[in-house]
């Protein structure tokens, strides 16, 4: 991660002393004043910062710096983090960075993909403000954000993202975000979804696969008990997007962000992108494929 965001940053940052000073630099490449924190420090505030969703003042007390020194460090080191993308299972060195680069790679690896949303409570907007309704959830009874993450069949992160307000419908969301003209686009790619995604089911009823509608209660027994086993069947095969979600729960930032709402999405790409790193290096179950429909169930 160092050698893949020093060189960004440090362009990043010759960008803006070129933007103060309103040109090219007259010292020598020595001289001026000296960063309080050399970029692996702020390299490592960053992380903490967005693990324990500490206050400035207490890192600037640790780094023994100011707290104007600290916000700046993760002002700068956020978007880069973010940006970053998302690593891939057996393939280092590639990342995915929008929802077209996974959908490519699921078709040329053949996953099977499983995907569904998750929420952050977030500060309720201020009255007045326009918008002020779009972020309380009804299902949740909160002020939230909602993502969409992507995984392969044992769980191991390819994409999450998808930022959108909390009152919008998990299928509106990735509607919104262009996955049925993705579908349309590869039709070989298939998906596991939970019932909020009933709608993609019917619509691309040979590549996305969610659980039947419960049968009607005069319906027979021997329906009633299929029913029950294909529900079973699909809770196994989708128990790792649990998984995945408890993962970004570790992360206190995700448990309930407190910063500023137009901050979230650099953040949750930021923490997301990490965790792909670790999910990345999980070997894949018995040597099989990540799409095995045995090594998922």
């Amino acid at each position: 991660m160092f050698a893949e965001i020093a060189e960004p940053w440090e362009a990043a940052r010759q960008s803006a002393l070129r933007a103060a000073r309103g040109g090219e630099r007259k010292r020598v490449e020595e001289g001026g004043p000296k960063p309080k924190l050399v970029f692996f420090d702020r390299l490592l505030v960053t992380p903490v910062h967005l693990r324990h969703q500490l206050p400035h003042e207490v890192l600037a007390e640790l780094f023994e710096v100011d707290r104007s020194t600290v916000s700046e460090a993760i002002r700068q080191l956020r978007p880069l983090l973010g940006a970053r993308g998302f690593a891939v299972p057996d393939r280092p060195g590639l990342r995915l960075k929008t929802l077209e680069d996974v959908f490519a790679y699921a078709e040329a690896e053949g996953v099977e993909m499983r995907f569904d949303g998750a929420e952050t409570q977030v500060r309720r907007p201020q009255a007045g403000r326009p918008g002020r309704r779009e972020f309380a959830s009804g299902k949740r009874r909160q002020n939230t954000i909602k993502t969409t993450t992507f995984r392969d069949g044992q769980g191991r992160m390819l994409l999450s993202g998808v930022v959108r307000p909390g009152r919008m419908h998990d299928q509106t969301a990735v509607r919104t975000e262009g996955i049925a003209e993705q579908f349309r686009n590869r039709p070989g790619v298939k998906a596991q979804v939970d019932s909020g995604y009933a709608g993609l089911a019917k619509e691309f009823p040979g590549q996305v696969s969610a659980p039947p509608k419960k049968p009607k209660d005069e319906a027979c027994d021997g329906d009633k008990y299929a029913w029950l086993e294909t529900r079973r069947r699909q809770s196994s095969a989708l128990i790792c997007v649990e998984h995945t979600n408890a993962e970004l729960r570790q992360w206190t930032p995700l448990r309930r962000f407190t910063g500023r709402r137009d901050a979230y999405a650099e953040t949750h790409l930021a923490i997301a992108g990490m965790i792909s790193d670790r999910s990345a290096r999980r070997p894949t179950v018995g040597g099989r494929a990540p799409n095995s429909s045995s090594s998922s169930t």
